[in-house]
């Protein structure tokens, strides 16, 4: 690999890295014009693992905007990202996929709509599967799968792992 194409992907990494954060922040604020503009135009996103919906990025936002009134905090966190890169049309590094683990601490709301300053009392992690498709303005999701693989709820004591 020559240097520039090395920087280029130096600089593809940190944009996609920076897609699958404004992702989880759009999400945690509750953020859903910003959200939906996180899609490419035929961009959808499953949510069914995890309870939710299947569809286009508008009616996944719309769906999301409704369950996380239930939670006055939410706080997700995005890690072990893994990102390939891919070949569009004969042209290498048009597509990536990154598959990443999620943890998403969360606050149910109070009465009053609001008890932030208490402790996450429902805690979820799992697995998402991103497919981004670079744009004219940029990398932009095209497919977001949710594969949630464990809840903590309210009321509800986590199994002891040791005797």
């Amino acid at each position: 690999m020559t240097q520039r194409v090395e920087l280029a992907t130096v600089m593809d990494r940190l944009a996609v890295d920076g897609l699958i954060t404004d992702y989880a922040v759009a999400v945690d604020d509750g953020d859903w014009v910003a959200y939906r503009g996180l899609f490419t135009p035929d961009g959808r996103a499953d949510y069914r693992s995890a309870g939710g919906v299947e569809g286009d990025a508008g009616k996944v936002a719309a769906w999301l905007a409704e369950s996380m009134r239930l939670f006055s905090m939410r706080q997700h966190l995005i890690v072990n990202r893994r990102v390939r890169f891919g070949v569009l049309e004969q042209d290498a590094g048009d597509t990536a996929r990154v598959q990443a683990d999620y943890v998403n601490p969360m606050r149910l709301a109070g009465p009053d709509g609001d008890s932030a300053a208490a402790p996450p009392d429902f805690v979820c992690g799992g697995r998402y599967a991103f497919g981004l498709l670079r744009t004219y303005d940029g990398w932009r999701l095209r497919e977001v799968v949710v594969e949630e693989k464990w809840r903590r709820m309210p009321g509800r004591q986590a199994d002891s792992v040791v005797d």
